[in-house]
């Protein structure tokens, strides 16, 4: 004969001592979708490497005219990626006559590399491990 062991209806509850607290806030839905945004547009590596590119320039400012050629990419794809970093909050846009001039807005990396925190290290980058 078969012996029947009881299945109980509901699983125990965890021992909250096992599970730590949070120790910051969590993203709100608003925040989350504004950074996802922001991380969809460095996502692609043209776009990262213009970030790079304005970054690395005297003054941190970059005229459009400067940033073609290093690419290998046409002017317009250049102006359609620097459009995408804009819309996302990454970078801010200057007219000057028939030039745009592209700078970082001050912030919006250190807020992206805030939400990754201290664990998050780029590939290929050694973590210490202390």
């Amino acid at each position: 004969m078969e012996s029947m062991v009881a299945v109980p209806k509901s699983l125990p509850l965890l021992d909250a001592a096992c599970c730590p607290p949070l120790v910051r806030a969590p993203l709100d839905a608003d925040t989350a979708a504004e950074l996802a945004h922001a991380f969809k547009a460095i996502a692609d590596p043209a776009r990262l490497r213009l970030l790079s590119m304005v970054a690395a320039h005297d003054g941190g400012e970059a005229c459009v005219c400067d940033l073609t050629e290093p690419l290998g990419l046409s002017q317009p794809t250049v102006s359609h990626h620097l459009k995408v970093l804009v819309d996302a909050g990454l970078l801010t846009r200057d007219r000057r006559g028939i030039w745009s001039y592209y700078a970082l807005v001050p912030g919006a990396l250190d807020a992206l590399a805030a939400v990754l925190g201290s664990s998050a290290a780029p590939a290929g980058v050694a973590r210490s491990t202390g």
